[in-house]
């Protein structure tokens, strides 16, 4: 997980991914936001916000419910920011709760989570294209 998208500029998709804890992104995941939340008074040399024309994805995994409301947050979050997220821009894998299931343990990943994946990075890696090519307009333009 890249904690300032500024560092890597060539980098043009951040991704988060967090297990589910209780229900909730994990706290590094929080602390990313927290961390990415500074940015919201940073503009670039158009006026702009400085993550505009970056491109957020998230991936969840855990042993119980929960990935759709870690997604909500993280969306939530980082649209805030100024990152766009694409179309189907989140992957999660929930395995049978209240069991010591990981998805490391698995002998492969299933087929709905794998064409799940292909999808998020095809979506996102179209749009950080697009972004590159028509980014998003400043103050006076």
């Amino acid at each position: 997980m890249a904690a300032d998208p500024r560092a890597h500029p060539a980098a043009d998709i951040l991704l988060i991914s967090t297990p589910t804890w209780l229900g909730q992104m994990s706290s590094v995941a929080k602390r990313a936001l927290e961390r990415l939340d500074a940015e919201l008074s940073e503009t670039d040399d158009r006026g702009r916000p400085a993550l505009f024309d970056k491109v957020a994805i998230a991936a969840v995994v855990g042993n119980e419910d929960g990935a759709h409301a870690i997604v909500a947050s993280l969306f939530q979050a980082l649209d805030d920011c100024g990152l766009t997220i694409p179309a189907q821009g989140c992957t999660y894998w929930n395995g049978e709760a209240m069991t010591p299931g990981d998805y490391n343990d698995l002998d492969g990943i299933p087929d709905a989570v794998a064409s799940t994946n292909a999808t998020v990075a095809r979506t996102a890696a179209h749009l950080a294209r697009a972004l590159r090519t028509q980014p998003y307009p400043g103050e006076e333009e």
